[in-house]
């Protein structure tokens, strides 16, 4: 019985081989007619297809399926609201009544509305923001206001790491879980994939509710491995909340040897915008865990008390299911808008054509473009395809860094010093149309002229890349950005 199978693989083995070219035909055709793509990716695929015609067929099948985009997340209870306070602050733009206390940013009311009318997101005038670039510091703070949580916490990390950090952490969730206190924890399948079940059913025996976003099957089979929710939130009692960069492992602290000091931004809100952030975390929660936490009123609470209450704030979040890229088309219309400076910090640098053009234009037509990177890859992949890219914009005149202390992390565009766009998505095609990502669009020169204190406190903590050092690369590195540029759609 195991020669008749041994010979039926090896007659497949050959047929498959007479028939690559066809079949090579047959799978291009389908990338190129049944799927609708970016013809960038579509070459990418292509070109993988040809130079590994098997593999590159089965790659395409785990990581190049197009997400259906149907509608995931639902909030049937609660749109009626929503959508009233979207219409009123429409025909109060429209009316022109709607009044920013900083008249510099009135010319920014187009992107205003454009997030109303793509994604619902309510402007809110009270915030008080507070800005962490330390992961102790973070981490810290994080703790203490769960410390002081009453009544619920909601915490979502992409990544996850059962390390002293987290150890921490979970000591707080369950102490607070027996006071009484709901506790629920969302995780990503992919990126929390070194912790174990064990884990999550620990904390469920600790009375805190746990869900997994796209779990996996049969074990760490992971069918959906392209599609991250990428999202960082922590909302307490409806009061504070949290989004930025950092997620939760030791490195983030700055404790690992391979990345050294971690260089990352995150941003603590008080005010109106948590109430968005906690609509967020519900909704990815009800497409997850199979509830409805829209019935429970007492979640969407709009806080009374505001220490400063001063910073505007729209709350935007994108996904695969998307109608559009809400954050990639933030980030396009601000550069846009920007007369002044653009102050890019992020750790992969891989823009699609219209922002890779429009921050050519920009440095051309004497905008101060300033671009930070890492010095040091977390993906070599990723990170070779990034150098290429800043390469085009230093010959357009851009200023572009390497950050030498540690690990960039930060996902943080500034524009003028007026507005700044911050959160968990990268200045890349992955967090532009693969990743569920969240970020604030603040309307603020007081916090958008402190995110960019932190960009020049950096300065001297990198390396300016030169036009004539960037020029004169080996041939090595040449070819490892081309290639990696060229599959960075894919992969």
């Amino acid at each position: 019985m195991l020669q008749n199978i041994a010979q039926g693989v090896g007659t497949t083995y050959w047929w498959i081989l007479d028939h690559l070219l066809f079949i090579n035909i047959l799978f291009s055709l389908l990338i190129i007619f049944f799927q609708r793509r970016n013809p960038t990716t579509v070459w990418a695929w292509l070109l993988l297809l040809y130079f590994v015609p098997i593999l590159g067929f089965v790659l395409y099948l785990v990581l190049g399926q197009n997400f259906r985009k149907e509608r995931m997340f639902k909030m049937k209870e609660i749109e009626g609201e929503i959508k009233y306070a979207v219409r009123r602050q429409e025909e109060s733009i429209y009316r022109r009544k709607l009044r920013l206390r900083d008249p510099e940013l009135e010319r920014f009311k187009s992107l205003i509305l454009y997030n109303l009318n793509e994604g619902e997101a309510v402007l809110t005038d009270n915030n008080d923001i507070r800005i962490y670039t330390d992961g102790k510091e973070k981490f810290q703070a994080l703790m203490t206001e769960m410390e002081h949580a009453r009544n619920y916490i909601h915490l979502q990390y992409y990544i996850i790491r059962n390390d002293e950090l987290w150890q921490e952490i979970e000591e707080v969730l369950v102490r607070k879980a027996r006071q009484g206190v709901e506790v629920r924890v969302l995780f990503d399948s992919m990126g929390c994939r070194s912790m174990h079940n064990a884990d999550w059913v620990r904390l469920e025996k600790a009375g805190i509710e746990v869900a997994e976003f796209f779990p996996a099957v049969l074990g760490k089979l992971q069918l959906r491995v392209n599609y991250r929710n990428h999202r960082k939130i922590v909302v307490i009692d409806g009061r504070i909340g949290f989004v930025g960069g950092f997620n939760i492992g030791r490195e983030y602290l700055g404790l690992d040897k391979k990345f050294g000091y971690w260089r990352d931004t995150h941003i603590c809100i008080e005010g109106s915008a948590v109430t968005s952030l906690a609509v967020r975390f519900v909704l990815d929660w009800n497409y997850a865990a199979r509830e409805n936490l829209f019935l429970e009123d007492r979640l969407f609470e709009i806080p009374t008390y505001i220490r400063n209450g001063r910073d505007p704030v729209q709350i935007i979040s994108s996904g695969p299911d998307s109608r559009s890229q809400e954050i990639r088309d933030n980030y396009l219309r601000l550069i846009h808008m920007a007369r002044k400076s653009i102050y890019i910090q992020t750790p992969y640098f891989i823009p699609d054509e219209d922002i890779r053009d429009a921050l050519v234009i920009a440095a051309k037509s004497g905008i101060d473009v300033r671009i930070m990177i890492p010095c040091k890859p977390d993906h070599p992949f990723v990170y070779w395809a990034t150098y290429s890219y800043a390469g085009e914009m230093i010959e357009a005149g851009a200023r572009c860094y390497t950050y030498d202390n540690g690990f960039l992390h930060t996902k943080c565009l500034c524009v003028d010093g007026l507005v700044s766009c911050i959160g968990t998505a990268n200045m890349d095609i992955r967090s532009f149309a693969l990743n569920f990502e969240v970020n604030a669009v603040i309307y603020s020169a007081r916090t958008t002229e402190k995110l960019m204190e932190a960009f020049i406190n950096d300065i001297p903590k990198s390396t300016l890349i030169t036009r004539k050092g960037y020029e004169r690369r080996g041939l090595v590195i040449r070819v490892k950005e081309q290639f990696c540029r060229l599959l960075s759609p894919v992969l």
